[in-house]
């Protein structure tokens, strides 16, 4: 069972950046091996896709919202997935989660939650004044 930890989250103003990590809890995570997605939830609303990037780290796939402003990216050596995420808007607050699915997509990794087989337990980002 591939448990996955979320660390980076915190308090930024509007404009400002936060890089967001996805690490597993054991050794043995090679991301490479897993397609792996980004979703954010806030209270009442669905988790939505953020950003996926597929196994090898060949293609990334970004929601509309956010293109142009994060960046998902994986280091082997780390084993670790970060999100970077630039210029901002309080509409990004939410609950971030980081899951992944052994499942290979091919060069299109989807945002629907139900595609993924394991989770975090998610970093809170908070984009305030």
């Amino acid at each position: 069972q591939l448990q996955l930890v979320e660390s980076g989250g915190g308090l930024v103003q509007p404009g400002g950046s936060l890089r967001l990590s996805c690490a597993a809890a054991a050794s043995g995570f090679t991301p490479d091996h897993y397609t792996i997605g980004w979703f954010r939830q806030v209270p009442g609303k669905e988790r939505e896709g953020v950003s996926c990037i597929s196994r090898s780290g060949g293609s990334t796939n970004y929601a509309d919202s956010v293109k142009g402003r994060f960046t998902i990216s994986s280091d082997n050596a780390k084993n670790t997935v970060y999100l970077q995420m630039n210029s901002l808007k309080s509409e990004d607050t939410g609950v971030y989660y980081c899951a992944a699915t052994p499942v290979n997509f091919g060069y299109v990794c989807p945002h629907a939650s139900v595609a993924y087989d394991y989770w975090g337990q998610g970093t809170q980002v908070t984009v305030s004044s």
